[in-house]
């Protein structure tokens, strides 16, 4: 990077995923999304049928996993994506939490 690009700074996010988002590859889907996006977080089943997520990168990037999430795959029925702003741990990778 030269000095006038700067390192895009790293932001936060937690996501609460509503819908059919159990038993159709969703956090598989988005696990591997993540990665290809370079997205580090993780993602994990709730017990009253939502998803959890986390996801850490720049802004830019964080708007395609975002964006990714509110699709997910093909069985997936989205119907809500609620986002919150939280500070910045660090995470190295992203992973699927059980």
């Amino acid at each position: 990077m030269t000095m006038s690009e700067p390192e895009p700074s790293v932001k936060r996010l937690h996501l609460h995923i509503r819908g059919r988002v159990q038993g159709v590859f969703y956090r598989a889907a988005v696990c591997e999304r993540a990665r290809v996006l370079e997205v580090a977080g993780w993602i994990k089943n709730r017990p009253d049928g939502s998803v959890e997520a986390v996801a850490e990168g720049p802004q830019a990037l964080l708007d395609a996993f975002v964006a990714f999430c509110r699709e997910g795959p093909p069985l997936a029925r989205v119907t809500a994506v609620d986002l919150a702003a939280e500070p910045v741990e660090g995470l190295a990778e992203f992973e699927i939490r059980y």
